[in-house]
Order: C-alpha cells, then sequence, then structure tokens
C-alpha cells in the first residue's frame, strides 16, 4: 500500500506542470501506453457529436484494453490503485485522495482521482471527494466525471473520479452536449432536447469562492440531482450504496446527472463520456452501429426513455 508519511500534495498553480512532467517521464519509461484514435463528427439531435475510432494498428491491443465484457476473472482481478503504479502518480491532493494519470488514455491529460483507502466505487460520493476534484478543477479548465457502478461504465470497483482538459476537440464546442445546454428549460432541472432521464443545473462561477463552499455546493449539487431522478434521497448518509447505476458530469458552470438502464449499445460500452457527446469506436464495424443509431439514439438505449 501505498502510504506516505510527508503527503507531496502540489501548490496552487503547480498542476498542469506536475500533469506533463509525469506524462513525459511514464511515455518515456513506456508505462503509458496511450490508445491511438482517429477523431470524427457525427451530428445527431443538435449534438456535433465526438466519436473516436482506434486506429487500424492498436486495434489489437484496443481489444484487451478495451474489452467490454465483465468476466469473473475481471472482479477478481487485483486493485490497480492499491498499490498503484509508480510512473502513474501525480501528486497528492489531500490526505484522502491522489491524482493519477489514466495508464490506457484515449483523451490526451486524463486524470483519475482516487480514493488513498478502498472505497466502493457503488457508495455515495462525498463532500471530501468533492473537494479533491475541485482542487483540480481550480488549475485548469476540465470536465469531471464518474461512473457510478459497472453499468455506469465503471472498470473498477475502487472510487475514483475522473478529469479531462477542455476543450474536448479542436472544434465545435468544449463539450458537444453543451450546444443542448442553451435551450430554456420547460421542466426545471431538465433539458429540453434531452431525450432521457436527467437531472441538469447551471451555475454561476464558483472558482473564486473558498474552496470548502465551492465543492460543499457542488456536493449538494449532486447529491439533490440523485433525488430528482429518483435516486438516494438526500436524508442518507454518504456511506450509503447508490440505489440505481448512473453517470454525472461537470464543469465550471454546470453538472449533469443520468441513471443509466444499461452499459451497452450492441459492442459498445459507454460510460459517462458518451454523455458529454463522445463516444468510441474499436473499429469500423462499431462505427458503423453509431452512425446507424444516432450517437444520441445510442444514449437513449443506454439511459432510460423519457
Amino acid at each position: 500500500m501505498n502510504t506516505k508519511t510527508n503527503l507531496s500534495s502540489f501548490e496552487k498553480g503547480t498542476l498542469w506542470d506536475r500533469i506533463l512532467e509525469t506524462t513525459g517521464a511514464a511515455l518515456e519509461h513506456g508505462a503509458l501506453k496511450p490508445i491511438k484514435t482517429e477523431g470524427r463528427v457525427l451530428a445527431d439531435d443538435g449534438v456535433d457529436f465526438q466519436v473516436r475510432v482506434v486506429e487500424s494498428l492498436a486495434r489489437k491491443e484496443a481489444d484487451k484494453i478495451l474489452q467490454a465484457e465483465k468476466s469473473k476473472e475481471k472482479k477478481e482481478k487485483s486493485n490497480p490503485f492499491l498499490p498503484y503504479e509508480k510512473d502513474m502518480f501525480v501528486a497528492d491532493i489531500s490526505n484522502t485522495h491522489l491524482c493519477l494519470l489514466n495508464k490506457f488514455n484515449v483523451i490526451e491529460h486524463h486524470l483519475l482521482i482516487v480514493t488513498n483507502t478502498f472505497e466502493h466505487q457503488e457508495t455515495l460520493l462525498t463532500v471530501r471527494d468533492f473537494q479533491a476534484i475541485w482542487r483540480c478543477m481550480t488549475e485548469f479548465e476540465g470536465l469531471a466525471f464518474y461512473n457510478g457502478g459497472e453499468i455506469a461504465g465503471a472498470s473498477q470497483d475502487h472510487k475514483h473520479l475522473q478529469l479531462i482538459p477542455l476543450p474536448m476537440a479542436s472544434t465545435g464546442r468544449e463539450v458537444p452536449m453543451e450546444s443542448l445546454f442553451e435551450q430554456p428549460p420547460k421542466t426545471p432541472g431538465m433539458v429540453p432536447g434531452i431525450p432521457f432521464v436527467h437531472a441538469f443545473k447551471r451555475f454561476s462561477s464558483i472558482v473564486d469562492i473558498p474552496h470548502g463552499m465551492a465543492a460543499q455546493a457542488l456536493y449538494q449539487m449532486y447529491r439533490l440531482m440523485l433525488q430528482q431522478v429518483g435516486m438516494n434521497p438526500f436524508t442518507e448518509r454518504e456511506e450509503t450504496l447508490q440505489s440505481g447505476p448512473y453517470n454525472m458530469l461537470f464543469t465550471r458552470r454546470w453538472m449533469l446527472l443520468v441513471p443509466r438502464s444499461k452499459e451497452f449499445f450492441e459492442s459498445i460500452s459507454v460510460n459517462a463520456l458518451g454523455f458529454a457527446g463522445a463516444l468510441l469506436a474499436r473499429n469500423p464495424e462499431e462505427m458503423a452501429l453509431i452512425e446507424k443509431k444516432g450517437g444520441m439514439g445510442v444514449l437513449k438505449h443506454t439511459g432510460i426513455a423519457r
């Protein structure tokens, strides 16, 4: 287990440099194994979906990494975060969380915000979780997301949030799904153009308010959203198991929570990034499936249709 007596917690304004330094070293050592993809845009229902297709030379290796079937052996595999791989370590964030690189990254500088002792991925997020992720998000513009359970795309049982830099692509919206968020809501907390059950909240900038207050506000928003979609009521304790699978995403300006009905559309595994408007196809056949169904159709299939 990686326990430290002196935390190497990063100083304000230094996290991005740490990410670049760790990434460079991990690539040099061969520890970081990016999955090479080609990006395509697929317009559907007002969203320019970013679909990444694994490059042909990378498919054999990617199939091992991105194997969608959840087997008994996979469940019994050792915890990759206890101990974590030394080359993946970016920084300690607090006395409860640390920051790692995603070893098999599709998106550059993809971070994992991990509890430094075991907490199950299907327990509710805590104020401590939001304190940790928000500390990172004040360092650079990013999209935070959480896969609440295996059906929501979680690949590990050890609790971890994830963070990617914005924008997600060189053209278009910073987050593709944001094109729908400008529509005036007909029902409070819901986006008119989203055809699956969800909760949504736009908020003014909280970057400049005290860190603890910002984290508490995000935590309360998250708990109210769970309640809004018929999941765990706000009165339940933090340590409670979630009552169902869900994805949660947020930036410095909005939060979206989506209950899930299934992980897959055909052979395609969908995690929280799908609900940001980003999908991954492992081969041309999966790309053809997405083109036929449409990006929003894939999300409606794996969410809960309204």
